[in-house]
């Protein structure tokens, strides 16, 4: 997959999925802008700093990069998690996370949708989940915003069909940050990773450098005839029933 002459946008490039999606485009001849709302370490050192929940702001940060250039890429990858059943959440949490997972993405795509309508090759790729497609337990408010996003995807795929392709990946448990993070907040670490790892049929956790991977397949000229599309990244979890011997 060769981005040569394509410039791209990636949000949430500080870190996880983000990070890797950023640096493989570029790797691959893109010109790439990361969005985040802050540095971390290890970071890119040339993000644009915005908050994607403050609709102002963001306009502000893109316009000042993009103006009226042409825009051929952009990848969401801006996303936050949250645990807990539908009894768990107050109305302040789902608000947030509806804003940042669902909101965000929509205000994104909206910000840069001039430029992306400049280019003749033209793909947005956002990230769901397959908490989107399968019921797991403790994930009802990040299910439904990850719902929200591939239901997005299908809208916006439909009403800009022939002029941009939007698609969607949905990754299964990705070993990133996130959930390292969460995985440090549990009582046993390990006894959790153990289960995480075991409720994917292949019996690990994905990479995000194999997440990374399918993006850069859906954003690329190699995919000119895919739109609509949501892409399991998941090991097999929404498709397999395997006997717990097997795993």
């Amino acid at each position: 997959m060769e981005f040569d002459g394509l410039t791209a946008l990636v949000t949430g490039a500080a870190s996880g999925i983000g990070l890797r999606v950023a640096t493989l485009l570029e790797e691959s001849g893109a010109t790439v802008i990361g969005l985040d709302r802050a540095p971390a370490p290890g970071t890119r050192d040339d993000l644009v700093l915005a908050d994607i929940t403050d609709g102002p702001a963001l306009e502000a940060a893109l316009h000042g990069r993009f103006a009226d250039e042409r825009l051929d890429i952009l990848v969401n990858c801006a996303g936050i998690g949250a645990t807990g059943t539908i009894a768990d959440n107050d109305d302040a949490e789902w608000a947030r996370v509806l804003d940042i997972n669902v909101t965000g993405t929509a205000r994104v795509t909206r910000s840069v949708l001039p430029n992306l309508l400049r280019s003749d090759c033209a793909a947005i790729v956002n990230i769901s989940s397959i908490a989107a497609w399968a019921g797991l337990p403790q994930r009802a408010l990040y299910s439904a915003s990850k719902g929200a996003v591939q239901a997005l995807t299908l809208a916006t795929a439909a009403d800009f069909a022939g002029r941009i392709r939007v698609n969607c990946v949905c990754p299964g448990t990705v070993d990133t940050p996130w959930v390292g993070r969460l995985l440090d907040a549990s009582d046993d670490a390990q006894e959790e990773r153990r289960r995480l790892e075991a409720r994917q049929p292949m019996g690990r956790l994905a990479t995000a450098d194999e997440v990374a991977a399918a993006v850069l397949w859906l954003a690329s000229p190699a995919a000119s005839f895919v739109t609509a599309t949501a892409l399991g990244v998941d090991g097999g979890m929404a498709g397999l029933r395997l006997p717990s011997s097997t795993r």
